[in-house]
């Protein structure tokens, strides 16, 4: 079977991105790297392993650039950015734990290098770390944002859970999910950048929902890559979700458009987990047109997400803003 591909990318210039913001972006990377250092070893190890680990660290970019477009010209921003991946790695150290994961941007998780209690317990250092970067900061508004951003992380987590092996679960239960784990933390990020430029409700309103939509649009091809890439694209393995048993998207999909051999074996996947019938699932989802009708939300959330910065005064920062907008739903990694 031939699975359905997903749009070509553009090779989105992130350096060149990142190149826009000057000193901005190796200045957060530094502070990354000074923030987790600690005088327990084990927390240096696992936070070397995990700062090696990369990825392309889109939520502290668009802090950057988002504080940037928004007209801020202090250096708060460096620590808002900061705050926001520590928030981020620290919810991917507990999720590989609970998703009992291996592998993560192609390299071993911490959980399968130093086991889960500390996989835990780095995470938590993390959350710590980062709540004590807010009081830092001395402004209390970040700190309501990241406090109610991280508490609905949490439920999101929950809410996960209880959909996992759960063939019922519904579009829009799985939408609580995403939003949740994934576009909340882009939506604060997003509004933090509004609140450092000192940008009234409205523009708060409108940076917020731009990291909402990005987010939303950015797990949505996240999920539709777990059947249609390889795990050399992807950094993990393919059809990790469905050996988890979690019903996303392209499953519910092709529940509600398969035949009804294709719903009984994907409710059985969906309820015992693992990758034995993995092709025969990629080709219902392909014969439903699952992907596309996924993919298909994801270029609405993101022409949303593009949208929304109407708010802002035009800058190269607003158009990088827009330009990650399209590389959300064009990416295949």
């Amino acid at each position: 079977m031939q699975p359905a591909t997903l749009p070509a990318s553009d090779e989105l210039d992130l350096e060149g991105i990142r190149a826009l913001l000057g000193d901005d972006w190796p200045s957060v990377n530094a502070l990354i790297r000074e923030s987790l250092a600690s005088d327990v070893a084990l927390i240096n190890q696992v936070a070397a392993h995990i700062t090696r680990g990369g990825g392309k660290r889109l939520r502290p970019l668009i802090v950057l650039l988002g504080a940037r477009a928004c007209g801020y010209r202090g250096r708060d921003h460096i620590t808002a950015a900061a705050i926001v991946e520590f928030i981020h790695t620290a919810t991917l150290l507990h999720d590989d734990v609970v998703d009992q994961s291996a592998l993560r941007r192609g390299q071993e998780t911490a959980n399968e290098l130093w086991g889960n209690q500390a996989s835990v317990l780095v995470g938590d250092f993390l959350y710590s770390r980062a709540f004590q970067m807010m009081v830092a900061l001395g402004a209390m508004r970040v700190m309501a944002i990241m406090a109610d951003a991280t508490n609905t992380i949490a439920e999101g987590e929950v809410l996960q859970l209880l959909n996992v092996h759960d063939p019922d679960t519904t579009e829009e239960r799985y939408r609580q999910v995403i939003y949740r784990k994934t576009a909340r933390l882009f939506e604060a990020g997003a509004q933090l950048s509004a609140v450092l430029g000192g940008l009234p409700a409205s523009g708060e309103q409108a940076m917020a929902a731009y990291g909402r939509h990005l987010g939303t649009a950015f797990q949505l091809v996240d999920d539709a890559l777990d059947y249609s890439a390889e795990s050399s694209e992807t950094g993990k393995n393919l059809g990790d979700d469905l050996a988890e048993g979690k019903p996303t998207l392209p499953l519910i999909r092709a529940m509600q458009r398969g035949t009804p051999a294709q719903r009984s074996l994907i409710r059985q996947a969906i309820e015992h987990g693992g990758r034995g019938e993995l092709d025969a699932i990629r080709a219902a989802i392909e014969s439903t047109g699952a992907l596309e009708y996924t993919l298909a939300l994801a270029q609405t959330e993101a022409s949303l997400a593009e949208n929304a910065l109407h708010a802002l005064p035009d800058s190269d920062f607003k158009d990088a803003l827009a330009a990650l907008a399209g590389f959300a739903v064009r990416r295949r990694f």
